[in-house]
């Protein structure tokens, strides 16, 4: 039975970097070593491997053998994984978490989100990063209970005991209805309207939500814990209620759901806040995305002549 060796990392390196130059000497040029340090290394490799990993017969420049064609994915993911950690445990010495559990509310656009994050993986690389999506109180309770470092959370978590926050934009709620709706069918809703239909209300199960409601009118109620059944529902003709304006903008466009005009509930605005616990302040990553949370405030468009929700 032939034994395999253990080949070293350095010899890995010179592999690959033989096969990235094209050449010996080129090997040794990028890597600062004489062109003798580079055969042996590879000699020495082959002889670990019990392989011949180029073929050296006939030709200027090393061709890989099918031997080293299969070895060179594996000696590409061992560096890669090396270099990988060794990033990761330089940014924990300099104090860069290794992962971050971020909390954000539902309102949030998907699509603000997604910017974020795709910046956050390019910015940290090292750093993973766990995401929840909740509604209203649960995100401070996420953040207060230390499941979550950092949340982006609507405005139940200002004043919180034992939460710091800071701005972080805002969204606009509006009301709509399906076309087919009593309240869609309207040409002029009149006051209290909307209190003869079922309203339909996001909700959730946190302490900071208990007995507590935001935005109802209607005395008939159907309470969601999950925004896209509400959409489902609002599009279906169920009921009415308030959405953010970046979620239905393509259904008031298409016609599938319309923007009601209730003089007792025109909408308002559900400002957002970055907000972590008081006891652990962010670290580098976090203290980040916090920073581009908050840059939200400065981008939020078409909120202008609504209240604050």
């Amino acid at each position: 039975m032939n034994r395999v060796g253990t080949p070293t990392l350095d010899q890995l390196r010179l592999f690959l970097a033989v096969v990235r130059t094209g050449s010996f000497a080129g090997a040794a040029r990028e890597m600062n070593r004489a062109v003798s340090v580079i055969s042996y290394g590879i000699a020495n490799l082959e002889a670990q491997l019990g392989l011949t990993l180029f073929d050296r017969e006939g030709t200027r420049k090393p061709v890989l053998t099918d031997a080293g064609r299969a070895v060179l994915s594996e000696a590409r993911a061992v560096a890669q994984g090396i270099d990988g950690l060794r990033a990761k445990v330089k940014g924990l010495l300099d104090g860069l978490e290794a992962e971050v559990d971020l909390a954000v509310d539902v309102m949030l656009p998907a699509e603000w989100l997604g910017r974020i994050l795709r910046a956050f993986a390019t910015e940290f690389p090292t750093v993973a990063l766990r995401l929840h999506v909740e509604a209203l109180g649960a995100v401070t309770a996420m953040v207060l209970d230390g499941k979550a470092a950092l949340g982006l959370s609507g405005p139940l978590a200002i004043g919180a005991e034992g939460i710091d926050w800071r701005d972080a934009g805002s969204v606009a709620m509006v009301p709509v209805a399906a076309p087919d709706h009593p309240l869609g069918r309207m040409a002029t809703i009149p006051s209290g309207a909307g209190r003869e239909h079922i309203q339909l209300v996001l909700t959730d199960r946190s302490r900071f939500t208990e007995g507590r409601d935001y935005a109802v009118m209607s005395a008939r109620t159907w309470r969601l814990a999950d925004l896209g059944a509400k959409h489902a529902l609002l599009r279906e003709g169920i009921g009415w209620g308030n959405m953010p304006l970046p979620l239905i903008e393509g259904d008031l466009m298409a016609g599938t759901l319309v923007r009601l005009a209730m003089p007792d509930n025109p909408g308002g605005l559900y400002r957002f806040a970055g907000i972590w616990r008081r006891d652990r302040p962010p670290g580098p990553a976090a203290s980040w995305l916090l920073d581009q949370f908050a840059a939200l405030q400065q981008r939020a468009v078409g909120n202008s002549g609504l209240a604050d929700l």
